[in-house]
């Protein structure tokens, strides 16, 4: 055989070796995919997945669906070309979900610790909603501060000069509106009985400016049941909206569902504020499956989700949970919600 003959055939086979080494190398890219829904109000793998002991608890005619997505971490070229053509999937580049200076265990870790506490702040949502406040109470009182004599342990701190106490944010902040000095008229309830003291802030030891009641605070929503959700298998903070809806469903005579399937998304926190999240495409998407006949936006996502708009699936915008609650009592009433707008 001429050399050139032969040189052909080896730039071939060449080319052949690398493309398919290509085609079956991994790429620096993940896909996401719609993802399972799950059904709040319902059981997954057998097991009821919100959980009350101690109070009588309502069932539901339609659904609550918390919305998830797929990630697929190793991705070949097939893989890719796939998902770009898909108009379900999405490739993105992998640091997005995995960034460089964690491991794919961290991130996962840190998924994890945030699917806990986005079902705190849903209990402590839905508790509020239900006429369970949530208290700042005197943890301790500081030896030789202000309040030594006045408050005790336990004490729960109801007012500052007449204004009402909503967490310790705001106690802390009423404290602070006045100088070093200045007597409060501290409100709190002890042992079920309310009651008034004068309290004169002192300055704090590493700050002369800044006045301390000299008490060390916490919180705790006392409530006479216990509420539990068994869903470990998913992860990330989204499903925080879709599982206040559901405890408060669950302990409300009221079906918010009206019958119907409803499906969201959207992270919470403890003052009930919806916030925006990942993968509103592959949501839709997913709930459009399940047979959702609505969809609850975080209103910080209703761009996204018009440029994603699954047909036959009508979208309500949401900030808070109580915009969540008025969208489902009109939408179960026949009439419309809020819409999700570009703005």
């Amino acid at each position: 055989m001429r050399r050139r003959g032969v040189t052909v055939i080896l730039g071939a086979l060449i080319t052949a070796l690398l493309a398919a080494g290509v085609m079956i190398s991994d790429l620096p890219y993940v896909v996401l995919t719609p993802g399972p829904t799950v059904n709040t109000l319902g059981s997954a793998e057998g097991t009821e997945v919100i959980q009350v002991t101690g109070a009588k608890t309502s069932s539901s005619a339609g659904e609550l669906r918390l919305t998830t997505v797929n990630v697929q971490s190793k991705v070949e070229l097939v893989q890719a070309i796939q998902g770009w053509l898909s108009g379900k999937d999405a490739v993105v580049p992998r640091e997005l979900i995995y960034p460089p200076d964690r491991s794919e265990q961290q991130v996962q870790a840190q998924n994890a610790q945030e699917w806990k506490d986005s079902q705190t702040s849903a209990e402590t949502v839905a508790l509020r909603e239900l006429g369970y406040p949530v208290q700042t109470y005197v943890r301790k009182v500081t030896p030789d501060g202000a309040a030594v004599g006045k408050l005790q342990e336990n004490d729960v701190i109801t007012s500052i000069n007449g204004t009402a106490v909503a967490g310790p944010a705001q106690l802390t902040e009423l404290v602070k509106a006045q100088p070093a000095g200045t007597a409060l008229t501290v409100g709190y309830t002890r042992a079920d009985k309310p009651g008034t003291v004068a309290v004169t802030t002192k300055a704090a030891a590493d700050d002369k400016k800044t006045p301390r009641l000299g008490i060390e605070i916490d919180t705790k929503q006392p409530h006479p049941f216990t509420i539990k959700i068994d869903l470990d298998k998913i992860g990330g903070p989204s499903a925080g909206l879709m599982f206040s809806l559901g405890i408060i469903d669950k302990l409300r005579d009221e079906d918010l569902t009206g019958g119907k399937v409803i499906a969201g998304t959207g992270t919470i926190d403890d003052d009930g504020n919806v916030g925006p999240i990942g993968g509103i495409p592959q949501k839709l998407n997913g709930a459009k499956q399940a047979g959702a006949k609505i969809f609850l936006v975080p209103k910080d996502n209703c761009a996204e989700a018009l440029r994603n708009a699954v047909p036959g699936l009508p979208m309500a915008k949401v900030a808070t949970v109580d915009d969540a609650l008025t969208a489902l009592k009109t939408f179960t009433s026949g009439g419309t919600p809020t819409p999700c707008s570009a703005s």
